[in-house]
This record gives structure tokens, sequence and C-alpha cells, in this order.
């Protein structure tokens, strides 16, 4: 059994150097090899996913399956004391690392919290956590007019309370194939928006959030269009309490752990 998320490809769009492409390169061929020659079942885990590597490299003999990832939603739960704050608005950004070519999620985020402060009418602040380079901060601070907070690099067991305490949560990458950051904010009740790239649209589904059209290639990197998540966020604070409870529900009917865990044990089996 060979478990597949996505693929690298931002390397070809943005310079990244030399060595970032070269390893790039060599785990795409490596999984692609196992994918073609060795694997009996292949699970994804999106289908996203698995439409594109089997765009990008042909289908194979092997059996197929998508197992969405899981998350533990006793830890990851809404019924904490943590709460989002009163006095402002709160958008939580969760990612390990903004380099590589996913600077443009960073770039993409930074140019809708500017669009959102425009259109709010009270404080707003940028929550985010992963590590960036220096460059990028000083970039985006300066174009953010101060909207930011860092935090760094966050230990995991902090993560579900990050989540509580925002009222909102942008995914930021770009083409993901199921992103952790988004099932586990949903598990805590936090609405999760975002461009449709990825798995988004079939992760974020109903009230859970709102997943808006990109506005341009994001196949190449370029800026998104930010008015309509402008205006999906705005739908969304104004109706905190319905999207945090179908936040909640829509992880409890397809992304506990207990579920996956099951789907993989029946896979073994096959």
């Amino acid at each position: 059994m060979q478990r597949l998320d996505g693929m690298n490809w931002m390397h070809k769009v943005r310079k990244t150097g030399l060595k970032h492409y070269l390893r790039a390169e060599w785990y795409n061929l490596m999984l692609s090899t196992t994918r073609r020659n060795l694997a009996d079942h292949i699970v994804y885990q999106s289908q996203f996913s698995c439409d594109w590597w089997n765009s990008v490299y042909q289908s194979t003999h092997a059996s197929i399956q998508v197992i969405y990832n899981g998350v533990d939603l006793n830890t990851y739960s809404p019924n904490e004391d943590e709460k989002p704050p009163q006095n402002m608005v709160r958008i939580l950004v969760i990612e390990a690392s903004f380099s590589g070519g996913y600077e443009s999620g960073l770039e993409n985020a930074v140019d809708f919290i500017v669009e959102l402060k425009q259109k709010a009418r009270q404080k707003v602040e940028l929550l985010i956590t992963g590590n960036a380079p220096d460059r990028l901060k000083e970039m985006a601070n300066q174009k953010s007019g101060g909207l930011i907070q860092w935090i760094g690099w966050v230990p995991r067991e902090e993560i579900p309370a990050m989540d509580r305490s925002a009222h909102i949560l942008f995914s930021a990458d770009i083409n993901a194939a199921c992103p952790n950051s988004v099932v586990e904010a949903m598990a805590c009740g936090l609405p999760v928006i975002g461009y449709a790239t990825g798995s988004l649209p079939e992760l974020v589904d109903g009230d859970a959030g709102r997943v808006v059209p990109y506005g341009s290639d994001f196949w190449k990197l370029e800026a998104a269009h930010s008015a309509d998540l402008v205006a999906a966020a705005t739908e969304i604070l104004k109706r905190q309490s319905h999207f945090r409870k179908s936040a909640r529900a829509r992880a409890e009917e397809y992304f506990g752990l207990e579920k996956m865990t099951e789907l993989y044990l029946n896979a073994f089996n096959l």
C-alpha cells in the first residue's frame, strides 16, 4: 500500500534554489516510481490528489481509495474556555513554513487582510504561525500596516487553543492535498475560508466556511483576487455561532480519527 498526498510543483514556477529544486524532483521521482511499479493499493488523501497524480503520471494497475486525514475530536474540540476576542476580528493562518514557493500563500493572506481592514468596522488582526524569512516578514509588515502578529513555530498541543481563540482560519496553502490545519480548525468549531484550489472545495462544504474563486492562475502562483474572500469573511463574522456549529458538525461527520482508522484497517484487509 502507498499513501499519497500531493506532489512538489512550486519549484517549477518560482525560483527556490538549486538544492530545493533537486530535492523536490527526487521526491517526485521516488513517489511516482513506487506508485507505478510497486504499489498494489494506493490511498490518496483527497480526490484532488488522486486526479492530480493520474493527470501527471497516468493511472496505474493498483486499486485506489480516498481517505481524508482524521483528527482526534476530543483533543480538537470547541468545548474549552478559549473564545475569540470581542474587541477585534482575529484571522488565523497556520502553516509550518513560508518558503520554497509557499511565499505566495502568505502574500495572498496579506492582500486579504488589508482589504478586510478597509471593510471592517473594528480592529483586525492576522495571527500567523509558522517560520518565515525575515525579508518576507518585513514586506508583509510594511504592506499590512502592522496588522500581523507573528507567532512562529507552535507545538501541536497548542493548536486547539489557538483555533478556538480565532474567528476564522484562512487556509493559505495553494493546491493542498488535505491540509491538517483545515481539518483541525473545523473540529475546534473554527470556520475556514480560502481559495478554491487543491482539496479545499472537498473539505470545506456547506456552512463549515467558504471557498471562493482564486481569480487568476494559481498554477502560475499569480496573486489572488481577494474581493470575494472578504465578502465571505464578512458573512461568517456576522453569523459566527452558526458557522462555528456547522464547522464542528462537518468534522464530526467526515474527519474523526476513528473513521480514518477504520478505513485504513479495512484497506489493509483488501
